[in-house]
């Protein structure tokens, strides 16, 4: 039996498909009216059913739970055609993310089975809110009106994007708002299946980080990764943290210029002394203002030199001696300071979550950025680090045939926030779209 694995695009070994325009400005957090629907469709413009390269198989109900199939084979075999309208809500506060590309999804993705053959996408009427979007429990997300067989197979895809999208746009909005206006790096990628980076990157936008740790993460809005240094890169340099950091500054020199050069100084558990030796070097080699910041990334469950002369009334309330705290993080700043280095900023990361941001930011720490990973996939303590560890949606057909239909309990609700899917418009973008695109990849 051959396998699909589904591809999404990074810059590097597999460029997106030509059809896509990025970056999409994502949402207008004012726009109301006729402003909201022009920067719905153009942010759905901007982001092509190609982009998102579905599984052909999806057409067929392949993931679809099984039940939705033989829903919709047990319509056709009663002679039933309903036309319903399907309401989807969501079951956290937080922020939307997943609809242009559920959207996209419903466009190319819709039953084609002899029975309910070429059902064409604008038969289908869409009220929906956008990502970006603000969201309250049980609020309504979206609204679907049409014949029911033609999409009762894309529920369970259409809510697992939309739960997972939504999940990692909230807990980085949550994060950036705990970092008052300081850069939030998203490091997400390693921690979950390589196939998810795309979209996570794309969800973590939503959410308004300003990075992501790779060029797949990126590919959905024409951003490549940063960071520079890892610890493994150290460890080829036999432990030497200043040769490590001179020669990759010599290679982006001449290979990547522009790129912003910080040094990753924790390795050898002494993050003042080395990232003196390393400001001190590269001052010397490159002159001032090329290294931009030392990141530090002790782990928890050590503590760094400094901390030998360090009294407990240095830390904050409850504030673990180990990994990276605040008297680590001001120890630093004192000496780059004392030295001239006032320009190197220090980023931090290992185990941030907005609850310890947040205690960073009031209590005046001076992290120049934050580093953040597994905690904004869903692997945290919930309200206890201030973030969410789900967020599922749910789906309820609330009419049928223009009659109220619904299960008890779950009756329609209207959002005065919907935008209305415009398919003469979205056809007209979509075909300006693909113009511009094709015009600037014709060969010269």
């Amino acid at each position: 039996m051959q396998v699909w694995w589904p591809r999404f695009p990074t810059i590097d070994s597999d460029p997106p498909p030509p059809s896509m325009s990025l970056p999409p400005a994502v949402h207008v957090p004012n726009a109301n009216g006729d402003d909201r629907c022009v920067a719905f469709h153009s942010q759905l413009a901007a982001m092509p059913a190609a982009l998102f390269q579905f599984d052909p198989r999806m057409r067929e109900g392949w993931y679809a739970d099984r039940y939705f199939l033989r829903s919709a084979a047990t319509l056709v075999h009663d002679g039933r055609d309903p036309v319903v309208r399907m309401q989807v809500f969501a079951k956290q506060t937080g922020v939307v993310a997943g609809v242009f590309e559920t959207v996209r999804l419903l466009q190319t993705q819709m039953a084609n089975d002899g029975a309910s053959s070429m059902v064409p996408f604008e038969a289908l009427r869409i009220r929906t809110l956008m990502d970006g979007d603000q969201v309250e429990p049980r609020e309504s997300v979206m609204h679907i009106d049409g014949p029911y067989r033609a999409f009762a197979h894309l529920e369970t895809a259409a809510l697992g994007v939309l739960a997972r999208r939504s999940l990692i746009a909230t807990n980085v909005r949550r994060t950036i708002d705990a970092a008052a206006g300081k850069p939030v790096i998203f490091m997400g990628a390693r921690h979950d299946d390589w196939r998810v980076q795309t979209p996570d990157g794309y969800a973590a936008l939503v959410g308004g980080a300003g990075s992501v740790s790779s060029n797949a993460g990126g590919a959905w809005w024409g951003e490549e990764g940063v960071g520079t240094m890892p610890h493994s890169l150290i460890a080829a340099f036999d432990g030497d943290v200043v040769a490590a950091t001179l020669a990759f500054t010599r290679y982006v020199n001449e290979h990547e210029p522009g790129i912003a050069v910080s040094s990753l100084v924790d390795y050898r558990n002494d993050v003042i002394g080395d990232s003196l030796a390393v400001a001190r070097a590269m001052r010397e080699e490159f002159g001032d203002g090329i290294l931009g910041a030392v990141r530090v990334d002790t782990s928890e469950t050590l503590e760094d030199r400094v901390m030998v002369d360090v009294a407990d009334s240095e830390l904050l309330p409850g504030e673990r001696r180990g990994g990276v705290n605040s008297a680590v993080v001001r120890r630093l700043r004192v000496a780059l300071d004392d030295a001239g280095f006032g320009g190197v900023g220090i980023i931090v990361s290992g185990g941030f979550k907005p609850s310890k941001i947040r205690r960073f930011e009031t209590n005046g720490v001076p992290a120049s950025a934050y580093g953040v990973g597994s905690s904004l996939l869903g692997h945290n303590n919930g309200d206890a680090d201030g973030l969410v560890t789900n967020f599922d949606y749910t789906a309820d057909i609330v009419a049928v045939n223009g009659r109220e239909e619904h299960k008890t309990g779950r009756p329609e609700k209207d959002n005065s926030r919907f935008v209305l899917l415009d398919h003469p418009l979205l056809a007209r973008l979509d075909a300006d779209q693909e113009l511009r695109v094709n015009v600037e990849f014709t060969p010269r």
